[in-house]
């Protein structure tokens, strides 16, 4: 009997979905079948079941946060089951050891985090039976047991592994080693509060503060434009003044001698039409659907990204977590499967006359050559009706819908018209454009913002209704909205000088990896380092202190991680060595620890007001931030007589931490553990008659006993 082990709950019952099952507590049995002639057992994980230890495990001095116990840097990297969930751990463990089960198959996400998953469990559980791997982007019943069918080998996928806790190990290096270090040294000039720094979510902090910097800095020019309002027939339509390629003037004085030169009246010299022809877009990447998706709806990039991964548990769309905006061939063999169930829903039922390409054979949607883990995001040929969602599920998922079958419309047609005018010596120009024919417009329901101009003939005397001076200034660089930030991400560092880090740039898509960008964009806001205003994401003093402190330092600037990604995309490839990558970055913690001390000793803390500086009444100072990072918000954590609290309480964050649970006192050392992810030590608690021993933790910010 085999042993398939999933991400997740939900995903496991999609596994199990295509076969005779019967599901229970802890797993799900699936009967003896023709692809599992013994029969199979799923179980599942709730996530990163196994995380690193904590420096306290290593050493103890690296336990408190102080500046001469660093640098940490462990010779080795321990795991240990995550707090809180050791009960799915050992239902797994329990299936590894049973004698009925002949080998595994690794189920979960198939990307480096999901490998990483189920191999930490093998690893702590010590697993010694063969192993395979499912690798689908579907969870679609033809999907799944066509991925049983061709189950790749489990050698053949452990460079995955080897790269995720690469990454893991030097996050953590980076993360524990900085983060310790500017946090205790901007303590010595006045700053309490905790400063959290990573290889990604520094250098991404740094793209929201240099843009605000820019804003800051910009001043804007004057220019001049000058307009003319000219009638044609009952209608009348606009032209403004051209001198060589622009339309813009300096200064007032020569913008006011135009129009004290017009006639009334000026004459049609030329009209260039141009037929153009607009193909549909390309299908989404998910930093695609997320930008998309904040443009149109406002949605967040980890909203979007919720709601997908719930759009893909349901089997209705791929995965979501992928950077490729194409298909292979195979999937497009479905193309007529899944757009015939699509045009079943009464929500696209009357684009059906419209739909007559076939985007199978179009290289502008299946290149395999374009596709490295996983496809673009589109429906599966299991998709659900959008009428059966509501809210905010339904709009994204219509416009995922909708994007794909625009593949299968004609392209669009446009005509686009340049009038040039002449009135004296002066050239007015008017351009427009008409759709001779919306094509795929239709089915992503855009609105067009075209102009259409009125009919004309050159030589044709056209009355000028009005000729004005138009004053308009330069306008600074905007604020980054998620969906920018996304895209910015995307590219940060491709204008860097260094022609090898251009190349390596282009390799590895800039910072972060499209399953990891919602997430670093949530935790800047989190710690407190950005808010969101109108849509726009604004730094506080706090992320413009850390980042005018850091400076030029190779934390804030994406070159770091432009090297150290390309690295890891080679161990993925099994072409560069973990070893070696992982000495590297002990190396990087070590100079990251002592540049920290001169760039702290520069810096001016004057004119920053950091919220955790003060407390209360006006001369107070607030406690001090000495429990390390909310849970719930990422602000610092402070002391009270009787309890733990959040910093940004007037916030709206009421996280608190007793120090006496059921009448037992809990010591400094102990809610610290706590706080940090451990557990207390144990206690006999009494509730009414009764006694038990247990220890305490924290999950989610909600206290949990585990009994003894």
């Amino acid at each position: 009997m085999r042993l398939i082990i999933a991400e997740k709950p939900s995903q496991a019952q999609k596994l199990a979905a295509p076969y005779p099952s019967k599901k229970r507590k802890d797993e799900i049995e699936i009967s003896p079948c023709p692809r599992f002639p013994e029969g199979a057992i799923v179980v599942w994980a709730v996530g990163h079941l196994c995380e690193l230890q904590e420096p306290s495990h290593y050493r103890p001095e690296w336990k408190s946060w102080k500046y001469e116990a660093l640098p940490i840097v462990p010779e080795r990297f321990d795991y240990r089951i995550s707090k809180g969930k050791s009960k799915p751990f050992y239902a797994i463990k329990k299936w590894l050891h049973d004698r009925s089960i002949t080998d595994v198959i690794i189920a979960s996400d198939a990307e480096r985090e999901g490998e990483a998953i189920v191999r930490l469990i093998l690893r702590l559980a010590g697993n010694k039976k063969p192993l395979a791997r499912l690798w689908i982007s579907s969870l679609t019943e033809q999907a799944v047991d066509r991925g049983f069918s061709q189950l790749l080998p489990g050698e053949q996928t452990i460079p995955y592994y080897h790269e995720a806790m690469s990454r893991a190990c030097a996050d953590w290096l980076v993360g524990m080693n900085a983060s310790r270090a500017y946090t205790t040294l901007l303590k010595t000039i006045g700053i309490e509060d905790v400063f959290s720094l990573g290889r990604v979510q520094t250098p991404t902090l740094a793209l929201i503060v240099n843009r605000e910097r820019e804003i800051k800095q910009f001043v804007p020019e004057p220019y001049f434009e000058v307009e003319a309002t000219l009638a044609k027939g009952r209608g009348t339509f606009k032209a403004k003044y051209t001198f060589g390629k622009t339309t813009k003037l300096k200064t007032r004085e020569e913008a006011d001698a135009v129009v004290k030169r017009a006639s009334g009246t000026a004459i049609v010299k030329t009209i260039d039409k141009e037929e153009k022809i607009e193909q549909p877009p390309f299908w989404f990447s998910l930093s695609g659907l997320q930008a998309e998706a904040g443009k149109r709806f406002g949605f967040g990039a980890k909203k979007t990204l919720d709601i997908a991964q719930k759009l893909y548990t349901k089997g209705w769309i791929s995965y979501p977590r992928t950077d490729s905006g194409f298909v292979t061939p195979d999937e497009a063999t479905l193309f007529p499967q899944t757009k015939a169930r699509l045009l079943k829903s009464d929500a696209y039922a009357g684009l059906r006359d419209l739909l007559t390409e076939d985007p199978s054979k179009n290289r502008r949607y299946v290149n395999a050559k374009k596709v490295s883990d996983h496809y673009a995001i589109i429906p599966t040929e299991a998709c659900g009706d959008v009428t059966r969602l509501g809210g905010d599920e339904a709009k994204l998922y219509d416009l995922i819908n909708r994007r794909f079958l625009a593949a299968f419309a004609p392209a669009a047609m446009l005509e686009k018209t340049t009038v040039d005018l002449i009135d004296g010596g002066d050239l007015y120009r008017a351009k427009g454009t008409v759709v001779v024919s919306p094509g795929y417009r239709q089915v992503v329901e855009m609105k067009s913002k075209d102009v259409e101009l009125p009919a004309m003939m050159v030589g044709e005397e056209l009355k000028e209704k009005k000729v004005e001076v138009l004053s308009k200034q330069t306008e600074p660089p905007k604020r980054y909205t998620e969906g920018a930030l996304i895209m910015a991400m995307k590219v940060a560092g491709k204008q860097l000088d260094d022609e090898e880090l251009i190349h390596i740039m282009k390799e590895v898509e800039g910072l972060g990896t499209e399953a990891t960008r919602a997430n670093i964009i949530d935790g800047l806001k989190k710690r407190g380092y950005v808010q969101l205003q109108k849509k726009e994401l604004v730094p506080t003093d706090k992320g413009r202190l850390l980042i005018d402190v850091l400076g030029d330092s190779i934390l804030a600037s994406p070159v770091m991680t432009a090297k150290w990604e390309k690295r890891l995309h080679e161990i993925g490839q099994a072409s560069a060595s973990a070893a070696e990558f992982i000495e590297q970055a002990k190396k990087m913690s070590v100079h990251l620890v002592e540049e920290a001390k001169s760039r702290v000793e520069a810096a001016n803390p004057e004119g920053y007001t950091i919220e955790a500086k003060r407390y209360g009444k006006k001369g107070t100072t607030r406690p001090k931030a000495s429990f390390g990072i909310c849970p719930n918000c990422g602000k610092g954590l402070v002391e009270h007589p009787k309890f733990i609290g959040c910093s940004g309480y007037r916030e709206g964050c009421r996280f608190t931490v007793s120090k006496q649970v059921l009448g037992v006192g809990l010591v400094k050392d102990e809610l610290k553990q706590m706080i940090n992810g451990g557990q207390s030590n144990v206690h006999t608690f009494k509730k009414g008659d009764k006694t038990f021993n247990a220890s305490l933790y924290l999950e989610k910010g909600t206290l949990r006993f585990e009994f003894k």
